[in-house]
């Protein structure tokens, strides 16, 4: 798998969004252009991303939306489940156990790990809490490969270790905090303050481009 285009990949979810709607409206087919239009991007663009996935339309027709779903869910990895541990069941970590989404994308949280006595014990979402010490025990005989880190930064470190130690591979982080793993491991950190701040430095460069209206 090509990972290099990035940018490219982020869009793939956008892409299948638009696929499935149009789908359910009756259509078999679809062009780069109507995607590009429904998506608010240049032709190119998608054309290129959908190149990525190795999918290929006809002169004239198009897309067969049905073949062109199934080769971006197999190229993201969706279209075989994958179970994945959640470390820190505050509220961050509540919200993400009941996003029913991830489950269309092949995600199954299948438990949830807590330090905290008043949350251990609970079912959240259907997701039992557990201690975080029976996590590499527990990942072990699950054969989990995914952990996702919704702790508080000063303990994501420690959390991220014991993932690594419990053999997961792949870890999903919300933690505002730089994590160190092996190079064996592959980590995503979603950065929301990041994120807050592109959004609003990119709005005031926006407002300075008006025009001044006298």
């Amino acid at each position: 798998m090509r990972v290099g285009n990035l940018p490219g990949i982020r869009r793939l979810p956008i892409y299948l969004d638009i696929l499935r709607k149009l789908s359910e409206s009756g259509l078999e087919t679809v062009s780069a252009h109507i995607l590009a239009e429904e998506a608010g991007l240049l032709v190119s663009v998608v054309r290129k991303d959908i190149e990525m996935t190795g999918a290929t339309g006809k002169t004239g027709v198009g897309f067969c939306i049905d073949a062109l779903v199934s080769n971006i869910e197999t190229f993201l990895g969706w279209d075989n489940p994958y179970y994945a541990f959640l470390a820190g069941v505050g509220n961050l970590g509540s919200a993400l156990l009941g996003y029913e989404g991830f489950r269309n994308h092949g995600l199954h949280i299948v438990a949830a790990f807590d330090v905290n006595p008043e949350a251990i014990g609970r079912v959240v979402h259907e997701v039992e809490v557990l201690h975080l010490d029976t996590l590499c025990g527990l990942a072990q005989r699950l054969h989990v490969s995914t952990g996702i880190i919704t702790v508080p930064s000063a303990q994501a470190q420690g959390v991220a270790d014991l993932f690594v130690t419990a053999g997961i591979t792949r870890i999903w982080s919300f933690a505002p905090k730089i994590l160190r793993v092996p190079s064996n491991v592959t980590i995503q950190r979603e950065d929301l303050a990041a994120g807050l701040a592109e959004l609003l430095v990119r709005s005031a460069r926006r407002s300075e481009r008006r025009p001044l209206v006298l």
